[in-house]
């Protein structure tokens, strides 16, 4: 049997609390004085106990220097799982009244990811409960650093709190840019909310986007487009969308759409790169010849520079031989 942690691969949806490691969230809790709830580490049991323990994260988070810890922690967990690209979600709005601004945010975020062990692309994150005037300030702010270690553009957040339409705007503008648009969608909603990021907001990426499995017009769409799936096997079960042995990662393969594997919050779901992995293996079913197809998809779809794709691609070449 291969081994899953050599198999090159690109992350590409990981959000920067819940990138932090359980020793980490303890020791800064305990600087700041926040409170954390009990958790054993196996993964949360529902939205409670997430918001909970997503909040404490967050509220942790109170300078430059605590970025850099969280994400340097969270490139080197990734870099022993066989990743050789991280793309980084970041919405910089919780984090500026502490760290002096969203562009200050942004900054801070920016230097750690320069710096870390592997390379990191930035993904700048607006949020479906905030209003589209909040979203177009962020893709402004996202836009000015493009080229500059800003590699995309997102929505997170619960998709059912806004209208896809409203954020074209913040989208145009970040496409504009040159900005990947990976929007979270098909978490909560169902398939046409995914076919409606693809065709209004533009979306390249869809973060989540697991109910376009209900509809073959929605998964026909994701193929001829080449939208790949942000999937994150261990985030699912916990709000009754998937059981795990559920999510439809095969369906999803042989409708010929991109399927990715991430891990979303790995404090939260205590699952890392190579264990959604080992999951679409043990519990989905994929073949290592399918398991080297998706971390092909994710290399492909990813921002990556030509060469880190290029030697990222050889290594998967080299593991399936």
């Amino acid at each position: 049997m291969r081994d899953l942690r050599a198999l090159p691969k690109a992350h590409l949806h990981l959000h920067l609390a819940g990138a932090m490691q359980p020793g980490t969230l303890r020791e800064l809790a305990g600087r700041y004085g926040v409170p954390v709830p009990e958790h054993d580490g196996r993964g949360v049991r529902d939205w409670d106990e997430f918001q909970q323990l997503y909040d404490a994260a967050r509220d942790v988070i109170r300078t430059p220097a605590d970025i850099a810890r969280v994400l340097t922690e969270a490139a080197v967990a990734d870099a022993a799982d066989g990743c050789g690209w991280l793309e980084l979600q970041v919405d910089p709005t919780s984090y500026a009244p502490v760290i002096g601004g969203l562009r200050e945010t942004l900054e801070a975020v920016l230097v750690a990811a320069a710096a870390a062990p592997i390379p990191v692309g930035v993904v700048v994150a607006s949020s479906w409960a905030r209003t589209p005037e909040h979203a177009e300030e962020l893709a402004r702010l996202a836009a000015s650093y493009a080229g500059d270690g800003v590699v995309g553009f997102g929505l997170s957040n619960d998709e059912r709190r806004g209208a896809v339409a409203g954020f074209a705007t913040a989208f145009r503008i970040a496409a504009d840019a040159g900005l990947l648009a990976t929007p979270h969608a098909g978490f909560y909603t169902p398939a046409s909310h995914v076919r409606d990021c693809v065709e209004l907001l533009g979306a390249a990426r869809i973060g989540h986007g697991t109910s376009a499995a209900h509809d073959p017009a929605v998964m026909a769409l994701l193929a001829e487009r080449r939208v790949a799936l942000e999937v994150c096997p261990t985030s699912y079960q916990p709000f009754g969308v998937h059981e795990l042995d559920a999510v439809p990662v095969l369906p999803l393969l042989d409708a010929g759409v991109q399927v990715t594997l991430a891990t979303d919050d790995p404090l939260l779901f205590g699952v890392g790169l190579a264990g959604q992995y080992g999951i679409a293996r043990d519990r989905l079913g994929l073949t290592d010849a399918q398991l080297a197809a998706v971390a092909v998809h994710g290399i492909e779809a990813s921002a990556a520079p030509d060469p880190v794709r290029a030697g990222l691609l050889a290594g998967v070449d080299r593991w399936l031989r």
